[in-house]
């Protein structure tokens, strides 16, 4: 009885505590191994990626985006260097800044080719150059494609080397302002890194404020148990979110009662993020009435959370 008792205790004084957390929204995010957040600083900001608002152009996507209240921009990084006046001057006197950079780089690098680890690393460091003279948040990368071989084994010794090469691509990104950005995608695109958690581990091992990781509405719906508990699980390294709808990776809306994200935003705002949540996606309708539905859908959800 005595055992019973003493196991009774100890399993409700942690549930207990966990339940005071969760309900309560607290800035600890666990009662074992908690860490501290500024939970009230919490916001949606939205973001766009170059090809999301109706426009002809730049200028008039821009203008799509500031009439609806989307205060940021997430350019790709494919010949990002030669594009940096072009958006600073698109971007003058708005009110939108350049969120993260969706990457853009070459090669991979978790390649057995040491040449295409150099690749990779090279086109990084561009990008990286660029994303900082834009103040952008940071950079997004994926270690290794499925369709990327050879590729190295998924052993302890690749870990290992992975958090080396990180470690100094985030002090390169350091040097100009800026952050590399992990996205671990669905299996069907990227076996190695497939869950926020395991991202975030990653980085925490790395230790290294340039390495960072982000989490995607639509791989997450494959591959996470709990949107929720995959933000949290990120906590502080968490520096991006990327949005689609849930069943064909259109507009958020487009999938119908499918697009809920309302567990994830309790999650983002129990952590106090209040960096971009970024349109990546398709449009099966006319944007002009979808995007803005979307944009709605979006807000009204968050406040739910």
């Amino acid at each position: 009885m005595a055992i019973f008792d003493r196991r009774h205790f100890i399993k409700t004084s942690i549930a207990g505590a966990a339940l005071t957390t969760i309900g309560g929204c607290t800035s600890k995010v666990s009662a074992i191994g908690a860490e501290t957040f500024d939970n009230k600083k919490a916001k949606l900001n939205i973001s766009f990626q170059e090809g999301t608002a109706p426009g002809k152009n730049l200028n008039e996507k821009f203008d799509f985006m500031e009439k609806h209240g989307v205060v940021g921009f997430e350019p790709g990084g494919n010949a990002l260097k030669n594009r940096v006046k072009e958006f600073k001057d698109a971007l003058k006197g708005r009110n939108i800044k350049v969120s993260a950079i969706c990457a853009g780089f070459e090669g991979f690098i978790l390649s057995t080719d040491e040449t295409i680890r150099k690749k990779c690393r090279d086109t990084m460091n561009e990008i990286i150059e660029a994303a900082g003279d834009l103040g952008s948040t940071g950079v997004i990368i994926v270690p290794a494609f499925n369709s990327q071989i050879p590729v190295m084994p998924h052993t302890q010794e690749t870990r290992d080397f992975l958090c080396e090469q990180f470690n100094e691509m985030g002090n390169y990104a350091q040097k100009f302002g800026t952050t590399v950005i992990f996205e671990p995608l669905n299996r069907k695109e990227a076996f190695y890194l497939r869950q926020v958690g395991d991202a975030a581990s990653i980085c925490r091992d790395i230790n290294n404020p340039g390495v960072t990781c982000m989490g995607d509405f639509w791989h997450m719906t494959w591959e996470e148990n709990s949107d929720m508990g995959a933000f949290i699980s990120a906590g502080k390294y968490l520096q991006h979110v990327h949005v689609a709808s849930r069943k064909r990776r259109s507009m958020p809306g487009e999938d119908g009662e499918a697009d809920n994200y309302v567990n994830g935003f309790k999650g983002l705002k129990m952590i106090g993020y209040d960096k971009y949540v970024s349109f990546e996606c398709g449009c099966q309708g006319d944007r002009n009435i979808v995007v803005p539905a979307a944009l709605e859908l979006l807000r009204n959800q968050w406040k739910e959370a």
